[in-house]
């Protein structure tokens, strides 16, 4: 275990906020802090920038960012936190926001709490949701996925609809133009993956629900946001206007190669569109469709994102919480280069006035997406997503094509919560 003794705290001013952050001095101590993501050109860029940020002020701390896949994160975490074994942990981890409370939950004393230094409410309120556990403030939050649907204008309006008609939309109003894109266009409204419920979850979350309830319990048979979902799922496959895709790169090369006239993702697919340049200037930005089918349904949603936690029990806790505060957690200059460098879109609230989030993208024409990003981020409607998100959606997964395939809703629900509460032990 890293040894740390921490002589001198002075209260500095917080960029965003009226706390305070602690400022380090150690002497005979290890000051490097060790930072574990994934995404070379997203999550390693932002923490490498912040590291430089940090390190202008603190030059005798050595900041090492290390680039591991997700699940190998994963993995690495679940055995050696469950073993109380430290050696070779980071002190600064990326984990997303569908796997947090399963930790959060299971080793409630390994999260560094960021009370003393942060504020909650200075984040977008859905992400500090599934951060906050009896009062304690465990991961700052990082990149926003809020939902949108990104369409191909030229194609919208060879259907004989209007940018205009993309706004406020329904899923019902969705299909509706998919129906005239197909006939007049000849392509697809939008991919389907049956492996990937992502539509599901977006479905779910602009209604305010999840796979589990409040408690975070498994809710199949008596949610009926997930039934309105499915329903809508299915008439999206019945409209004969989606193209089944089964991996990423198919579900990118169908809107790089204008196969599909929209995408309905999260605004971090904003980049992979944006890596067909023949395609500049044909797309635009609109909400996510809202389901008619639930009154509690908003054109806001969710798919994604992450926040950066500190391991209190790895050895340099004070010095890693110290790093996320003064940058991720309150550093709006950090905020908006990151919005050149990688198009984030930040959940510091504060962020939302940052110079370059109001700057026009010319890729979708002009529009100011990074403004109207940060403005629907602050509308999604919080949930828990409990412990087993990914163990559910496995499951789900097949209860839902049994359903589009003709099965009866409520008895495929019925049968699939049963097997659903037995594989996450409930």
């Amino acid at each position: 275990m890293k040894a740390k003794k921490v002589l001198a705290c002075v209260l500095a001013s917080a960029m965003v906020m009226g706390l305070g952050v602690t400022a380090f001095a150690e002497e005979g101590g290890d000051q490097k802090i060790t930072v574990w993501a994934w995404d070379e050109t997203f999550n390693i860029k932002a923490a490498n920038e912040a590291a430089e940020i940090y390190k202008a002020e603190h030059p005798d701390v050595e900041i090492e960012v290390v680039t591991m896949a997700q699940d190998d994160i994963v993995a690495k975490l679940n055995t050696s936190l469950s073993s109380q074994s430290y050696d070779g942990l980071p002190d600064v981890v990326l984990i997303e926001d569908y796997k947090i409370q399963g930790y959060l939950t299971s080793y409630p004393d390994e999260f560094a709490d960021f009370s003393d230094v942060l504020n909650p409410e200075d984040f977008a309120a859905y992400k500090t949701g599934v951060n906050v556990v009896d009062g304690s403030f465990y991961g700052v939050p990082f990149d926003s996925g809020v939902a949108a649907t990104f369409y191909r204008k030229d194609m919208i309006e060879e259907a004989g609809y209007t940018e205009e008609d993309m706004q406020d939309l329904t899923w019902d109003k969705y299909i509706e133009i998919g129906q005239a894109v197909k006939e007049k266009c000849g392509v697809d409204m939008c991919t389907l993956d049956p492996s990937d419920l992502g539509q599901i979850r977006i479905m779910m979350q602009s209604a305010g629900s999840w796979y589990t309830d409040a408690d975070g319990n498994v809710s199949f048979t008596d949610n009926q946001a997930l039934k309105d979902a499915i329903t809508t799922y299915k008439k999206l496959v019945d409209a004969g206007i989606t193209k089944q895709t089964a991996d990423w790169d198919q579900f990118v090369g169908a809107f790089n190669n204008g196969e599909v006239a929209s995408v309905v993702s999260g605004c971090w697919v904003a980049s992979s569109i944006k890596a067909a340049e023949d395609q500049s200037g044909k797309w635009a930005v609109a909400p996510v469709p809202r389901m008619s089918e639930n009154e509690n349904s908003i054109n806001a949603s969710s798919i994604g994102g992450g926040a950066w936690y500190v391991l209190q029990n790895v050895g340099n806790a004070d010095l890693a919480k110290d790093f996320v505060a003064t940058t991720f957690g309150s550093n709006v200059d950090l905020m908006n280069q990151l919005v050149s460098d990688i198009s984030l879109v930040s959940t510091l609230n504060a962020a939302a006035e940052a110079p370059n989030v109001s700057e026009g993208v010319e890729y979708f024409g002009g529009q100011t997406v990074n403004k109207d990003f940060a403005e629907w981020t602050a509308e999604v409607p919080t949930v828990n997503y409990g412990m087993h998100t990914y163990a559910l959606e496995d499951i789900m997964s097949e209860a839902v094509q049994a359903i589009v395939g003709g099965g009866d809703m409520d008895q495929v629900l019925s049968d699939y919560e049963e097997q659903a509460k037995a594989a996450v032990g409930q």
